[in-house]
């Protein structure tokens, strides 16, 4: 058997396992870094330092520091809309109680990881790829919201498109909101989200 073709596990721990390790560590480390102190302190070197892992073991995973950044992205992202998503599904009810449910999850995980906002709204300027992720990001969250509204009793349903327009608007508008919530924490999480219900239910009503 060829030199290459050996894998072997490490107490116990298979090779494949190892790797998989290295490179959640490496996004951790990552979003670490730009979760607490930016998206321009993530460095190669930074990360490799912070996580205790050499250089090779970086570029097993990811080709350069902007690959690392979009994996980040993507991980904050898919934990967020799933948050909400899940919390949604879970309420059940009229479409106010789903849609306070899917505030309440990704306000509730906001809350417990204010990083996590700071990731999804970072300036994506100087990383290939970031500018459409944020977008990808912000418009998952509006067709969640879109699968959630859509069965609000008595109003004339819109066109995919306009209501599609509604949801990010309100998206924007809910963004702002937890943006200063998160710096004045003058108000609970169960207040944040009632004040986000009442003003996205006045949008989707029209």
């Amino acid at each position: 058997m060829a030199r290459k073709d050996v894998v072997r596990d490490y107490g116990g721990v298979s090779a494949d396992a190892r790797r998989e390790e290295r490179r959640c560590k490496l996004i951790a480390t990552g979003r670490d870094t730009w979760g607490r102190a930016g998206l321009s302190e993530i460095t190669v070197r930074g990360v490799c330092k912070e996580s205790g892992l050499v250089y090779r073991y970086f570029y097993e995973h990811f080709a350069s520091r902007d690959e690392l950044i979009l994996a980040v992205a993507d991980q904050v992202r898919d934990e967020i809309v799933t948050a909400l998503i899940d919390a949604s599904t879970a309420a059940g009810g009229s479409v106010e109680q789903r849609l306070r449910a899917a505030l309440v999850g990704f306000l509730t995980v906001l809350d417990a990881d204010p990083r996590m906002f700071r990731i999804m709204t970072s300036d994506p300027a100087g990383v290939v790829g970031l500018e459409d992720r944020r977008r990808e990001t912000l418009d998952r969250i509006a067709q969640a919201m879109v699968a959630v509204v859509a069965d609000l009793p008595g109003v004339e349903p819109l066109d995919p498109a306009a209501t599609l327009s509604n949801a990010r608007f309100i998206v924007g508008g809910v963004n702002r909101l937890i943006e200063a919530w998160l710096v004045e924490r003058d108000r609970s999480v169960d207040e944040i989200a009632d004040e986000c219900t009442r003003l996205s239910m006045a949008v989707a009503r029209g």
